[in-house]
């Protein structure tokens, strides 16, 4: 099974695509320099492939790569950050953190 995350941003959203089929995506609004991920969802089919958190862990290291910041309106990305703070808690602007129940620091 070969996976790719790529930004459909016509659609709004990032797509992980699985064998040249796209198997679910990452719902955003993209504001000044803050991206709003909103709903991340994975096609039945691919449930529990652990599609989810590869989709959610790609587009953050592309939401990096843009020098942008997150505003986690998706539980399920909400718990990746919360899960690994070490790693992404920094692409939450500390303004932002208590609205998404997030440390401060």
């Amino acid at each position: 099974m070969s996976t790719t995350v790529r930004d459909n941003p016509e659609k709004n959203r990032f797509e992980i695509i699985v064998d040249d089929k796209v198997a679910g995506w990452e719902d955003y609004r993209l504001g000044d320099g803050v991206i709003d991920l909103v709903h991340t969802e994975i096609g039945e089919e691919y449930a529990g492939q652990g599609l989810a958190k590869i989709l959610v862990v790609d587009v953050l290291a592309q939401v990096r790569e843009r020098g942008l910041s997150v505003k986690p309106y998706c539980p399920y990305v909400r718990r990746v950050i919360d899960k690994d703070q070490e790693s992404y808690l920094d692409l939450v602007r500390p303004e932002d953190r208590a609205e998404f129940d997030l440390p401060a620091a």
